[in-house]
């Protein structure tokens, strides 16, 4: 699944594409799964709009729609979507669920095999746009990524997942996360000292901001908005390099599984 980095990558790219483009017409899908708001009202909505302003919150891309009324459109990539601009001539791709004529000529195309991704229209509530579920990574000070876990009886590991706390951080910059910061993914949330909680935010915005950098991780489908794959999957210390060596220390990088996803560390880097 697409994490934060991946989302920006996307986000970032689509804005520069679309950013003041208008959304003449609107295709939608037959398949109901990656619709949370009904075609027709999204398509209602959409046509005629002039797109302001992309951007991630957690995993969800954001559509900023010209107008009065405050409507935004939402996507989730799910696990396999994915955001693209294309030329008009371009082949529309198996699984396209929707497809935006933009007044440019282009289109803007969100296609997902699995279909575990979702389109939904958002309306603000009191001049407030979408938010998503938990803290923002890239911004949240120590104190409050301290006060997160503060007395929390559950693994970092599966702490850090959790989207209610920080929203965005998947299990590929989790494991890298905990790894560089030496902190083995099973250890008490609440039972982290001050020090390993402060190596563990300055190593997560680290790693975060790295993988923006390089375009993300292509570890399965993702691409960015123009169909080129990230390269930060090059840079993995621990995340699938079970039973390898550790660049580091030389030991073999082990895998287990904890809250059902799989977890990789070395058992000698992190304690």
């Amino acid at each position: 699944m697409p994490e934060l980095p991946e989302v920006e990558t996307v986000a970032t790219g689509v804005d520069k594409r679309v950013r003041g483009d208008v959304i003449e017409s609107v295709w939608l899908g037959s398949k109901p799964e990656p619709f949370k708001t009904s075609p027709i009202e999204m398509a209602a909505t959409l046509s005629g709009r002039r797109v302001e302003r992309v951007y991630r919150v957690g995993k969800h891309i954001v559509f900023d729609l010209e107008g009065a009324d405050g409507l935004q459109w939402i996507v989730h990539l799910g696990m396999t979507g994915r955001l693209l601009v294309a030329e008009a001539d371009a082949p529309v791709e198996t699984h396209t669920h929707a497809v935006l004529r933009l007044g440019s000529g282009r289109e803007l195309r969100f296609v997902d095999p699995r279909r575990f991704g979702r389109l939904a229209i958002h309306r603000e509530a009191a001049g407030q746009g979408f938010r998503g579920p938990g803290r923002e990574p890239l911004t949240i000070t120590l104190e409050e990524f301290a006060a997160l876990f503060k007395n929390r009886k559950t693994p970092i590991k599966a702490a850090l997942l959790n989207q209610k706390l920080l929203h965005g951080v998947g299990n590929i910059y989790a494991d890298e996360s905990l790894f560089r910061a030496g902190i083995r993914p099973k250890r008490m949330a609440g039972r982290l000292t001050r020090e390993q909680l402060t190596r563990l935010h300055a190593a997560l915005q680290e790693i975060l901001r790295h993988a923006i950098a390089l375009g993300g991780s292509s570890v399965s489908d993702y691409v960015d908005a123009d169909g080129e794959r990230g390269f930060f999957q090059l840079e993995h210390k621990v995340y699938m390099r079970g039973g390898e060596p550790c660049l580091t220390c030389g030991l073999p990088i082990r895998r287990m599984l904890l809250g059902g996803r799989g977890t990789h560390y070395c058992p000698g880097c992190q304690k």
